[in-house]
């Protein structure tokens, strides 16, 4: 039931959506770290679904800035401990 939830509102999901996220929680992205946001969602959302805690980001630390990574991944753990059960 959830994923189908998931799957509509991705299926809706903009980048105008992704920044706002990202500003409502102090995360000021540049055009090219908000593209690559928007299109690893978009087209690995039901990976990051099915590998419950098992997703790593450090393999993307080079598509942002310092600053923005450190946030992102603290964002990514906070949401994951607070949702997990409902995946």
């Amino acid at each position: 039931m959830f994923n189908n939830i998931i799957e509509s509102y991705i299926n809706k999901l903009s980048l105008y959506d992704i920044n706002n996220f990202a500003i409502k929680n102090n995360i000021y992205l540049n055009k090219d770290e908000l593209e690559f946001v928007y299109s690893y969602i978009k087209n690995n959302y039901k990976t990051i679904l099915n590998n419950k805690g098992n997703i790593n980001l450090e393999q993307y630390k080079t598509k942002f800035s310092e600053e923005n990574f450190v946030k992102i991944n603290n964002l990514f753990n906070e949401y994951y401990k607070k949702y997990k059960n409902y995946l």
